[in-house]
């Protein structure tokens, strides 16, 4: 699944495509990709055609795109979501769900193909809500508005990333503190932190030598601190690498894939030895999914 790093790829690629270009014209093939949108206000086409998108932001793995109206085209890339950037006239893309027409004042004539495999990804028009904090929404690198302090009301449960500039490192080792579940199973709650999934939270614990299951409330204020560096060192050099790709599952707006995989110390990596001891890497079961450690390195404690 897409986590935080492939998102803010796609956002940094769609932001200066889609910033100032007016949506043209909306084609929908599958309508399942819009489960999330409410049709009562209007429907998908009618709410975005004729509308100018003045930025892309993000918070954990959602993105969303304001739009001039004061509402918001919100994209969650789901398991297999893509999100394409293609010229006029170009082929269609296997298992293109949402396409979008757009004009813009420099770029001229783009098309945004939503490509999706298991249509477990959406796009959906959304209102927007100030945000609880008073401070901007989500991650938009350097766009600014009058927007940026909104967020949409489907995103307004998620918390802030770590790499978002508003969050707050001592609120979440705070929030931490106070879990008695398994520090993985606190790491993957997109309500405390946001943007981690199984592969970075396997990567950070193995670098924080922390066994998954780990209670939170049980970490000392260094080691809960040591986790958080360790969650911001990992999704940095992933983001750096262009995210995690095992497959074509997923790729960039560009059509390329990343290249994290080939750095990944922990996930995926059981039956090999540890590179720090030597000890066998293994995976073991964790909640509906698996988890991979040394048992040597992070041992329960």
């Amino acid at each position: 699944m897409p986590e935080l790093p492939e998102v803010e790829v796609v956002r940094s690629g769609i932001e200066p495509a889609a910033t100032g270009a007016v949506i043209a014209a909306v084609e929908v093939f599958e309508e399942r990709s819009l489960r999330r949108h409410d049709p009562v206000p209007g429907s998908f086409a009618a709410l975005l055609e004729g509308r100018r998108i003045l930025g892309a932001v993000r918070r954990g793995k959602f993105l969303w795109l304001p739009l001039d109206s004061g509402r918001a085209l919100v994209i969650h890339l789901g398991m297999s979501g893509q999100v394409l950037l293609r010229a006029p006239g170009s082929d269609s893309d296997r298992m293109l769900r949402v396409r979008l027409h757009l004009d813009h004042p420099v770029h001229g004539e783009l098309l945004l193909h939503f490509v999706d495999q298991r249509i477990f990804g959406s796009m959906a028009v959304d209102t927007m809500q100030a945000t609880r904090d008073g401070l901007a929404g989500g991650y938009s690198g350097a766009a600014s508005g009058d927007w940026s302090a909104l967020i949409p009301s489907q995103v307004a449960h998620i918390a802030r990333d770590p790499i978002d500039p508003d969050f707050s490192a001592d609120a979440f080792l705070a929030a931490l503190a106070r879990r008695k579940s398994g520090v993985k199973r606190a790491l993957l709650d997109q309500t405390l932190i946001s943007g981690i999934g199984n592969i970075y939270a396997d990567e950070a614990l193995y670098a924080a030598r922390l066994h998954f299951d780990q209670p939170a409330d049980s970490l000392s204020r260094a080691r809960a601190r040591l986790l958080l560096d360790s969650v911001r060192v990992i999704l940095g050099r992933a983001l750096a690498e262009g995210g995690t790709s095992f497959d074509a599952q997923y790729v960039n707006v560009n059509g390329e894939s990343g290249y994290f995989s080939h750095s990944l110390t922990a996930y995926g990596q059981q039956g090999k030895p540890c590179p720090r001891c030597g000890t066998i890497l293994v995976r073991q079961q964790f909640m509906n999914r698996s988890s991979h450690l040394c048992p040597r390195c992070q041992r329960l404690r």
